[in-house]
């Protein structure tokens, strides 16, 4: 098996990929102050334009959505203004680019909210662990406060302007985080939502807010065809836990449907049994993205079988700029860095070589 399965076309929605090799969303903790991406940002996302599609890190779509240190946001003019410094830079280098955009629930801390009031959740559920404050200091989680109405009323609306502002700052798109144990997975698994009122209960009131959120992406982007969707049913990450994942995400995926969205991306390890990206893909019916450590072989695998449309690849891409050429090449690649990922300076985030030319 060779890579060239990879390097064929496909059009997601309006946005049209040169190859199927997408760089997964991650978090660097690198925002300027003001939570702009930094100057560094646009250097470090441009020099990965090869790729048939540039998802961003994780991005505030209101200002009460952080839950790390140094993580930029979609919600004022300046970000916006910041942000179409790094979309300039892609679209020079002939790639392009989608800002994934989040809300992190109660994966947060007072200390990142504007009123200094506890982090919000679908319920008061404290999750197990610890959060990174400002300066990189580590607290244990708060107890989060349960949404109201009004609450989700104005995060949901959150989404409708962020996808707007992703429009003033010259995306191709945008991604709902609807994973990794962040606020829409927290309202999705049963873990974590313990309502009573129809945003809990049965799977049908948990995608409720799946549904909201999506619907008011798509109404300040304009349309569905340049929105996706992440999920993720089997990660545990942040204290999650669902007691029917087959169910739960199957549902959410079938949820997504009547909005004509560009695509579904399903963060799945390669090798999971069961798999259940296929039968969300089905029940969607969008073009489906898959993210779990595939490599050059396995990725183009698993595009010829014909169930899965791109790959996207994490730590890989982080330390590879050039991947595309060095899987078409068969070339050796660098190293991830894991002390570097998060935080610091041009070290370990723009200064990985790319190939000699």
């Amino acid at each position: 098996m060779t890579a060239d399965a990879l390097f064929s076309p496909v059009k997601f929605g309006s946005i049209e990929l040169k190859n199927r090799i997408v760089l997964a969303p991650l978090t660097r903790n690198r925002a300027a102050p003001g939570n702009l991406p930094s100057t560094l940002a646009a250097t470090y996302y441009s020099q990965r334009a090869s790729g048939g599609l540039v998802i961003t890190e994780a991005t505030q779509a209101t200002e009460d959505g952080q839950g790390y240190p140094d993580t930029p946001g979609l919600h004022s003019d300046a970000q916006v203004a910041a942000w179409k410094v790094v979309t300039d830079a892609v679209h020079a280098a002939g790639g392009r680019i989608v800002v994934q955009l989040w809300h992190t629930g109660r994966i947060s801390h007072s200390v990142f909210r504007p009123d200094g009031l506890p982090p919000l959740a679908p319920s008061a559920i404290a999750p197990a662990g610890a959060v990174y404050l400002p300066g990189w200091q580590k607290a244990a989680f708060e107890t989060p406060r349960e949404m109201t109405q009004a609450d989700i009323d104005r995060v949901v609306d959150g989404w409708r302007t962020a996808a707007a502002n992703a429009r003033r700052a010259g995306f191709d798109g945008v991604e709902v985080h609807a994973a990794n144990g962040y606020l829409i997975d927290q309202f999705l698994r049963d873990g974590a939502n313990k309502r009573t009122d129809g945003y809990g209960g049965p799977i049908e009131n948990r995608v409720r807010f799946l549904k909201e959120a999506v619907a008011a992406a798509v109404a300040g982007w304009g349309s569905g065809d340049g929105v996706g969707v992440r999920l993720s049913p089997h990660n545990p990450y942040n204290d999650m836990q669902d007691s029917d994942p087959a169910t739960t995400f199957t549902a959410a995926a079938a949820a997504l449907k009547p909005f004509g969205l560009a695509y579904l991306h399903v963060l799945e390890p390669v090798g999971t049994s069961p798999a259940l990206a296929p039968a969300m893909k089905a029940a969607s019916g969008l073009p489906l993205i898959v993210n779990g450590g595939y490599g050059a072989e396995t990725g183009a695998a698993a595009i010829a079988e014909g169930t899965i449309d791109a790959i996207a690849y994490g730590t890989l891409f982080l330390a590879n700029p050039d991947l595309p050429a060095r899987f078409a090449a068969g070339a050796p690649l660098n190293t991830p860095n894991p002390k570097t990922f998060y935080g610091g300076t041009e070290v370990g985030y723009t200064d990985y070589p790319a190939l000699a030319s």
